[in-house]
């Protein structure tokens, strides 16, 4: 098996910028960091030795890291070049210089996750009985069906929209697939070019009947141009697709109301400039020039496929019933002292006040814990109020029904959750209004910061004294990414954390100077130095000291040198 730094070091090359007397080797650039963690993300899909469906996931989870990393990433270092930024990160390279880098690693990144689909994956999966199949494929019988498709569930949704003197050049919607067509009229032999949209309410990959058998929606629409063009020769027709910036620019300071003013964020980013255009192989110079033209792009923002553009779709043939080609399920334990209360039919708060519960996702599982505690928290007549933080919740939140069920039944309940948790801000905005309709107590954290914390603190009247339950952890409040995200979430009634948990609560919902922490180290005042401090300290024991961190990433550079300083 090919390790995932052999395919990066295949990948990059010889990197010039490395031998960049201002570039210091010691701190990893957090962009091409995260080239490097994508790189390992598509090892899996090259990886044979992995179940063949599950290589399929991971393709599509690269691409759709790929389109993330664009949007907003990108797009914030072509904004830094358009302002003429010339200041340096910490590893010593200018917004030019780590744009040079990414578009070079990208393309040849993609450029092999293109050769593993097309040599690898799809010979592959027609040898287990998945056929992506070309419209020149189909038996006659199925080309029957796809037309009889095309006719009644896909033509009535296509809008041809024509470039000419009388009908300006259309605006490409972010992440959108689009056909780029040049028709000719026979009679008066002039071009003209039209941009179709793929309907994103359908499947890709559209199955045929009684198999697994595919042609790419794109595919069908393509060889169907006649009826969408009367009269006209379609003579070329290529796929494209553009990524736009997607990151919102609120200005807390001067909204009235953050909620209208992320709304009105969010239908702006839909108009966010582009940063990158996807075409299929043999695409025309001429439409290429005219593409890059009207979206105001360089060449260098170019990529051309060699396979459909928009891998990511491939997430679609990873849900196929074959379970021999998936990898064999998991399923979440309840973690060992809270099974033993559910068999005792002992409530979640007798097992933490015995003591402290630690509890590992997604081994144990997040609903017979965390979403337990705020269910039992909600229906227990003990409990005197509920507060906590949500930054990403699921569409259908399980944790925001009890909480809505907790505000009906008469307790305190209130919830700081973040309106600008990138990719789920209209998720969070429909909450925070079905949360605040049923009686919760909503805010939004505190101006000009993102509230990133995870904390539940519950309130109950024990029989002995009165107490305060928390619950901190590494991940999200949703259910659903809690199945396949490895996260750690911690249980106690221990009173200094939980004077802790009150007095941040206060402090994101209130007003005042930040308090002093017994136990919490509260970013953005006393992270940092607490965690150097930490590290400092453990240095002090020389070979007989260990550090162990958890982290999604690390990027600051007080804190990788005071790593590099114990090491």
């Amino acid at each position: 098996m090919t390790s995932w730094r052999q395919l990066l070091k295949q990948s990059i090359g010889k990197d010039s910028s490395v031998y960049d007397s201002n570039i210091d080797a010691r701190i990893i650039n957090r962009e091409l960091s995260w080239l490097d963690f994508n790189a390992r993300v598509f090892s899996l899909a090259a990886d044979t030795d992995i179940e063949l469906l599950e290589r399929c996931k991971f393709a599509a989870i690269f691409c759709s890291n790929l389109d993330e990393f664009y949007q907003i990433r990108v797009a914030a270092l072509k904004d830094q070049i358009a302002a003429d930024v010339v200041a340096v990160t910490p590893d010593g390279r200018t917004p030019r210089q780590q744009l040079h880098e990414i578009i070079r690693q990208v393309q040849q990144l993609v450029e092999q996750l293109e050769k593993v689909y097309n040599q690898d994956l799809v010979p592959k999966l027609a040898s287990n009985g998945v056929e992506i199949l070309g419209w020149d494929e189909v038996s006659d019988i199925e080309r029957e069906f796809l037309m009889s498709m095309f006719e009644t569930r896909i033509f009535p949704v296509l809008t041809p929209l024509a470039v000419d003197p009388a009908h300006p050049f259309p605006y490409i919607s972010n992440l959108a697939l689009n056909l780029a067509v040049i028709a000719l009229d026979p009679r008066t032999q002039e071009q003209r070019f039209a941009r179709v949209k793929i309907p994103p309410t359908l499947p890709r990959f559209l199955q045929l009947p009684d198999s697994n058998r595919f042609v790419l929606l794109e595919d069908v629409v393509s060889a169907n141009l006649g009826r969408l063009f009367q009269g006209m020769t379609i003579e070329q027709c290529h796929t494209f697709r553009v990524s736009r910036n997607a990151d919102l620019s609120v200005d807390d300071e001067d909204a009235e109301d953050l909620l209208a003013a992320v709304e009105m964020e969010l239908r702006r980013r839909r108009f966010g400039r582009a940063v990158r255009l996807e075409v299929s192989q043999g695409m025309s110079q001429e439409v290429l020039d005219l593409l890059v033209d009207e979206l105001e792009l360089e060449a260098e923002d170019v990529t051309v496929h060699h396979a459909p553009v928009g891998l990511s779709a491939l997430m679609q043939l990873s849900n196929l019933n074959m379970a021999h080609l998936r990898f064999k399920p998991w399923p979440a334990l309840t973690a060992g002292r809270l099974a033993g209360a559910e068999e005792n039919e002992r409530s979640i708060f007798s097992v933490i006040r015995e003591r402290q519960l630690l509890v590992h996702h997604p081994h144990e599982s997040f609903i017979s814990s965390v979403e337990e505690f705020v269910k039992q928290a909600a229906l227990d007549p003990l409990v005197q109020s509920i507060k906590m933080t949500l930054y990403r919740t699921s569409g259908d939140s399980s944790i925001a029904r009890h909480l809505i069920h907790a505000a009906e039944m008469g307790k305190q309940v209130a919830v700081v959750i973040e309106l600008k948790a990138r990719f789920d801000e209209a998720r969070n905005m429909s909450w925070a209004k079905e949360l605040e309709y049923a009686g919760v107590h909503v805010t939004y954290g505190l101006v000009g910061l993102k509230t990133h914390t995870k904390c539940i603190l519950v309130v109950r009247n024990d029989p002995d004294k009165m107490r305060r339950y928390v619950h901190m952890g590494t991940g999200n409040y949703n259910s659903t990414t809690a199945r396949t995200y490895e996260d750690i979430g911690f249980f106690t009634c221990e009173e200094a954390i939980g004077s802790d948990v009150t007095e941040l609560f206060n402090y994101l919902t209130g007003y005042g100077h930040e308090p002093d922490y017994q136990t919490l180290l509260v970013a953005p005042h006393r992270l940092r130095n607490g965690i150097v401090d930490l590290i400092d300290k453990e240095a002090t024991f020389g070979v007989d000291g260990r550090i162990t961190m958890k982290i999604n990433s690390i990027s600051d550079k007080a804190v990788i040198e005071a790593l590099y300083g114990a090491s």
